[in-house]
């Protein structure tokens, strides 16, 4: 008698975007893992903002089937939403599916494979062939933009990333500003480099795709070229589905298969373990599965549905503020889009997903997240700022100061 075989697939989890276009390129990842897996199925799903959601492509993969899921985070680094809010999902919707297993990979990391997608994309903006390139660029510098996150970890493999890639390419200089929730944010980090008076800077963002932030960078990028006519900046497109992108979603997958990850606990058995330990604040994402006993769903061609549920975590808050076309009352509920969520505070604003930022204590920092003040950045994010802080930073916006950061000009 023979053992029925076990039917696997794989799922590509991704944060989501208010972005269509960065839903559509996500697929494609999807799509080019078809490709190297013709025999598995192949779903992927969003943490937040988009749909499907991770839970939607789970049930897909079921629907087909699946009693074994590989999912496979679709991050660069490893930062919240790889470590613990993605694990939650999955661990959560495994418990409520008897029978299924699902087993859970790392993020790309600085694969070969991702190192030389980026260069090739860099020398493709450049204009230069990535088979046969200089052996130098001493004369131009390079600024690669990183997401920016509260992980000191991830933010640490953006700045790793910039070296390696300026020793492979021989850049004249090289620095790193970030996009996100670090410092230097981009606006400010480049009116610094440029004072390094090199005359060719390569503007490099390290992201899959495209989005609301990759078009920002772009926005900053403009504003620090026409202030500095005398020097040439060169924008490089950000990931996409290149095929070496491919290669690294592959490599990831083929690790879970083979059991070949490279650490000792992988990325969910260390999400279990910090969970047990009560060292985890986990945010409920649309993605996170619901008991159908206790909520009530509609998800019959829409993504758009309504729910009411409790969070385990809080945030402590003084403070109430109005920013950015958001207001922020500090109580003890907050309701958006139909949702009504028990906190220790409260948010009425217009976001179309809950979602949250690790809580970063540099957030004060005046070459950091500061400066991006105006520049209609994350209200959940924003509640993280005292204060004392918003109104003196909104003061220098109201009032024109010159010589701040560019985001605080008119």
């Amino acid at each position: 008698m023979t053992n029925k075989a076990v039917k696997k697939g794989i799922m590509v989890c991704g944060h989501g975007s208010r972005d269509k276009d960065a839903e559509m390129e996500f697929s494609l990842v999807a799509e080019g893992l078809k490709k190297r897996f013709p025999d598995l199925p192949v779903e992927y799903g969003f943490l937040e903002y988009s749909a499907p959601n991770i839970h939607m492509g789970l049930n897909n993969l079921i629907d087909q089937g699946v009693e074994h899921i590989y999912a496979v985070p679709g991050m660069l680094f490893a930062a919240t939403h790889a470590k613990n809010d993605i694990p939650s999902v999955l661990t959560t919707f495994e418990e409520k599916n008897e029978g299924l297993q699902v087993s859970y990979g790392k993020e790309l990391g600085l694969q070969e494979p991702m190192i030389n997608a980026f260069q090739a994309r860099i020398y493709e903006s450049l204009g230069l062939d990535a088979n046969n390139p200089p052996a130098e660029l001493y004369d131009t510098m390079l600024v690669v933009v990183g997401r920016g996150t509260s992980d000191t970890q991830a933010n640490a493999e953006a700045a790793k990333l910039t070296r390696i890639v300026s020793e492979n390419m021989g850049f004249g200089w090289a620095d790193t500003v970030y996009s996100g929730v670090t410092y230097p944010s981009v606006g400010v980090g480049l009116e610094k480099l440029v004072k390094l008076d090199y005359k060719r800077i390569v503007v490099a963002p390290y992201f899959l795709f495209t989005g609301r932030l990759i078009k920002r960078i772009s926005g900053y990028v403009d504003k620090v070229a026409k202030e500095n006519p005398g020097i040439e900046f060169i924008n490089t497109p950000y990931l996409r589905d290149h095929e070496k992108v491919i290669d690294a979603f592959e490599v990831r997958v083929r690790d879970i298969m083979d059991n070949t990850q490279s650490s000792e606990e992988d990325l969910m058995a260390i999400f279990k373990r910090r969970l047990a330990a009560g060292e985890i604040d986990v945010h409920h994402h649309h993605a996170e599965y619901q008991d159908p006993e206790a909520h009530s769903h509609d998800h019959s061609d829409s993504k758009e549905h309504s729910h009411d549920h409790a969070h385990d975590h809080s945030h402590s808050h003084g403070d109430s503020h109005k920013h950015d076309g958001h207001s922020h009352s500090h109580d003890d509920s907050h309701k958006h889009d139909g949702h009504s969520h028990s906190h220790e505070h409260s948010h009425s604003h217009s976001e179309p997903e809950p979602h949250s930022h690790g809580v970063y204590k540099h957030i004060a920092h005046p070459l950091g997240p500061r400066t991006m003040i105006g520049e209609g950045i994350c209200c959940c994010f924003m509640s993280q700022f005292p204060q004392e802080l918003l109104d003196e930073e909104m003061e220098r916006i109201n009032n024109g100061v010159q010589g701040e950061a560019l985001a605080h000009r008119k």
